[in-house]
């Protein structure tokens, strides 16, 4: 078996992290090629390992994407940053196993320009989908179901928005994640930005995406056939399971994860969103709708808001605020990377300009 060769961006975060994991109980399958990360140290060797922010480490991480003996990239970096090297490394015709959101989020219609079914969702609930989707005819789908764990305030009607405390926000009910992560989960974003990721990964009108509260997590996310039979990837919640079904496919992997222990659940609830309290993910379809990188603004202002609501600057309920008043004042712009990088440095400067009025 001649094994695949693979190259992480963001090799010390946890994507990155469970990447290896993956790698290393499948040697004989993978191997590292190259490595980048910010400033932790490396613990192990590779051909090419690449400090993010050093001198050359754009052009030493084009190097190695575009390189020969690299046959996957995972890109696992936060942010714009991860646009530029997911384009270099589907333009030379590389695998890409995409973690970051913002890619797709921000530049959607450009990257699937570029994929040609070469880009692989690691995202639980793209990856869902994705599952879901094998071997189906793309007309025989009716929607999409994105699932939802609802983050800490979705059963709490009592709860003031606009007095949510940082503590509170970050308290997910079900596990423990980044801050800005957490905070997403809190408004809802992470949903409306997989939303836009979905629509532009399996080529599926807006309107034809749904999200479906699912508080336990087991269900990953759904496919709604026009027969109205529905699929369903189901299990537990560990990360190691959408790496391993992106590198190894189409194949699957021994002994990934445990299976989830059905009877000890019980029972898997569903219950519909509340956009009203929650107006993220309409706020997000409706940029995509527009499109003239509204996406990326809506992105960027989120970003910037969610940072202000974690130093005390503002309250949780002024960051979709603040998302809808920059979409409001963007006029949009064209299609092109400097023109979607263009917008994104606009919707930051925008929050700062005006984050005391929303």
């Amino acid at each position: 078996m001649t094994k695949q060769r693979i190259a992480i961006l963001g090799a010390t975060g946890s994507i990155g992290t469970q990447t290896l994991e993956v790698i290393d109980s499948n040697p004989e399958r993978f191997e590292v090629l190259g490595l980048v990360a910010a400033t932790t140290p490396f613990d192990r060797q590779a051909r090419f390992t690449v400090r993010a922010g050093e001198q050359d480490a754009d052009k030493r991480i084009e190097e190695m994407v575009t390189h020969p003996d690299c046959d996957i990239v995972v890109v696992a970096i936060p942010g714009a940053q991860a646009l530029g090297p997911t384009l270099t490394a589907l333009r030379a015709g590389k695998v890409v196993a995409l973690a970051s959101k913002e890619v797709l989020v921000m530049a959607g219609d450009l990257v699937m320009r570029e994929a040609h079914h070469r880009l692989r969702p690691i995202d639980s609930e793209h990856s869902a989908i994705w599952q879901c989707l094998w071997g189906e005819a793309t007309e025989s789908v009716r929607r999409l179901l994105i699932t939802a764990s609802g983050g800490p305030f979705w059963k709490r009607l009592e709860v003031d928005m606009e007095k949510v405390t940082v503590s509170e926000a970050l308290a997910h009910p079900r596990w423990n994640m980044g801050r800005k992560v957490s905070i997403d989960s809190a408004t809802m974003m992470n949903k409306g930005l997989e939303l836009i990721e979905a629509h532009h990964l399996f080529a599926t009108p807006l309107e034809r995406i749904a999200i479906v509260i699912h508080p336990q997590s087991i269900v990953h996310s759904m496919v709604e056939f026009k027969d109205g039979s529905i699929k369903a990837q189901l299990g537990v919640t560990d990360m190691r399971l959408p790496i391993a079904v992106a590198l190894a496919y189409p194949e699957r992997l021994e002994g990934v994860v445990p299976a989830a222990d059905l009877a000890g659940i019980g029972r898997l609830d569903f219950a519909e969103p509340d956009f009203d309290r929650f107006p993220m993910p309409e706020l997000a379809r409706a940029a995509a709708a527009a499109g003239g990188g509204r996406p990326a603004v809506l992105n960027a202002t989120n970003e910037e808001a969610v940072a202000a609501f974690l130093r005390g600057e503002i309250s949780f309920a002024a960051i979709s605020r603040s998302v809808a008043a920059a979409l409001e004042a963007f006029g949009g712009c064209g299609p092109s990377l400097e023109e979607i990088l263009d917008a994104d440095r606009w919707a930051r400067g925008y929050f700062l300009r005006f984050a005391g009025k929303v």
